[in-house]
């Protein structure tokens, strides 16, 4: 796992989580249903009918989103990697190019300080 790139691990786990999602929501919606069966009125029945298709509805949809999130984040992340890994070499330069001008101003400092 330690060698797996992040952007996998993301999505694996957002699978993990729509999974685990969706299956108490069709928990919920068989607890409704088990309701509607048992109402006595049928107002009541079809309430607890709409009650487990919103349900359904509402998770498919949340499922549906947390999927599209990881997907966008997963590729972020792997975009950033390629774009780190084909330009080390400019940020070394830049470092050592802002070093430079420090180390001559305090030269400048020490010997105006001297005289």
């Amino acid at each position: 796992m330690a060698d797996a790139d992040l952007d996998v691990v993301i999505r694996q786990l957002a699978r993990q989580l729509q999974t685990g999602l969706m299956t108490r929501a069709k928990e919920r919606r068989d607890r409704f249903s088990g309701l509607a069966a048992k109402a006595k009125s049928k107002e009541t029945g079809d309430r607890f009918k709409m009650l487990a298709k919103a349900t359904l509805e509402q998770a498919s949809a949340a499922a549906k989103r947390l999927q599209m999130s990881a997907d966008n984040v997963a590729d972020s992340y792997a975009r950033a990697m390629r774009i780190v890994a084909s330009a080390p070499v400019a940020v070394k330069v830049e470092k050592k190019a802002k070093e430079k001008p420090v180390k001559k101003a305090a030269k400048k400092a020490k010997a105006k300080k001297a005289k």
